[in-house]
């Protein structure tokens, strides 16, 4: 697939997916969706982890209410169900690790497509925004899903009902987000956070995002049960026995990925 508003690079194992619509902020269009869900599901077949972050000063300002592709009458529904749910899938079932490294604001659904990540790293000048109440929508791209469960259910009540920008700052401090990096550190930061992952055992991190993504739907003796099975699994692995070994030997292990 030929790529216009979206740019993947796959080096040594780690996969950077840009969202390049700089002079429109990377706001979404029909289009980026769908090539952010193709180069999502490309890469995670050939690397070990991948970062989605955007082009020139911010990460991502949401819908593109210019898109000539989904103005007009536009049907919510149908554009949710058939364009943004099979992108946010992709991120969230993703079988490798997914950073979000957000490089400037993130706003609608594009504050809820970094949500979708598994760590978002963002720099300290950016901010999240769930501006949906001020043209008298609700926030949607798992809005009112992912915000409740990481930073609380009265902050993510606040933050849709009064749609005020949450710093980034505020965001690492209330538990929205892994962290906030000064912006001098940022790219060198998160590359460097993405290489650890690229590197590292690659099913085990597999099954630590299966058994924590999946922990709001159990109760402990079930939970329990997930982590007996998947640490059965990982523990007859190659790079279990290699992180043994390299332990015991004082040096860092060579994990073999998939």
């Amino acid at each position: 697939m030929d790529y216009e508003t979206v740019l993947l690079d796959i080096t040594d194992d780690l996969a950077v997916l840009t969202l390049n619509r700089a002079e429109k902020l990377n706001a979404m269009t029909s289009q980026m969706r769908a090539e952010v869900t193709y180069a999502m599901k490309h890469a995670a077949q050939n690397a070990r982890a991948i970062v989605l972050t955007g082009a020139g000063d911010a990460f991502c300002s949401g819908q593109d209410l210019g898109d000539a592709s989904s103005t007009g009458k536009i049907d919510l529904e149908k554009t949710l169900r058939d364009e943004y749910e099979p992108m946010l899938e992709a991120i969230y079932d993703c079988p490798v690790p997914t950073i979000a490294a957000v490089n400037g604001p993130a706003a609608g659904a594009g504050a809820n497509l970094a949500l979708c990540a598994d760590v978002v790293i963002a720099t300290e000048s950016a901010y999240f925004l769930q501006a949906f109440a001020r043209i008298g929508l609700l926030p949607d791209a798992g809005g009112t899903w992912f915000m409740p469960r990481q930073m609380g259910f009265a902050k993510a009540m606040g933050a849709a009902l009064f749609a005020d920008k949450i710093s980034a700052r505020q965001a690492d401090d209330w538990g929205l987000i892994w962290e906030a990096v000064p912006d001098a550190e940022f790219e060198a930061h998160w590359r460097s956070r993405a290489q650890y992952l690229a590197k590292g055992p690659t099913a085990g991190f597999g099954a630590i995002k299966k058994a924590i993504r999946g922990t709001y739907e159990t109760t402990l003796s079930q939970q329990l049960e997930i982590e007996a099975h998947l640490q059965g699994d990982c523990g007859r692995s190659r790079d279990f026995a290699e992180g043994v070994v390299a332990f015991m030997q004082k040096r860092p292990p060579k994990f073999e990925g998939r």
